[in-house]
């Protein structure tokens, strides 16, 4: 008895941990959703790009976004928007979104939870 009930319990347990992973948060920008494992990607590397201060100087915003698209690092599913005209301005979108807040789907670009 004790055995069924240990093996009903694991397969309680991995059922539950098998749901918890199904779900996956996207964000919208536009017409384009990306995975928010994605979007935390691209906000690294727009990180590394940034300043020594913090600051990034608003007349090099394209060709920072222009850097990061060129970027091997940065995830596939980017190279579409990356192609769009006005992409600088959809990856500032998607650098700005705040994570913690996405990741419990409080902003409205973030969806899936």
């Amino acid at each position: 008895m004790k055995t069924i009930l240990s093996i009903a319990l694991m397969v309680l347990a991995l059922c539950l941990v098998s749901e918890a992973q199904a779900v996956q948060v996207k964000v919208q920008e536009g017409d384009f959703f990306f995975s928010l494992e994605s979007v935390k990607k691209l906000q690294e590397l727009t990180a590394e790009g940034s300043s020594v201060n913090g600051m990034q100087n608003p007349r090099l915003t394209g060709t920072s976004f222009a850097s990061v698209c060129a970027n091997p690092s940065l995830p596939q599913e980017f190279m579409s928007l990356c192609m769009q005209r006005g992409a600088s301005m959809s990856l500032s979108k998607l650098a700005a979104v705040p994570m913690d807040i996405c990741e419990i789907c409080a902003f409205a670009a973030c969806t899936g939870c």
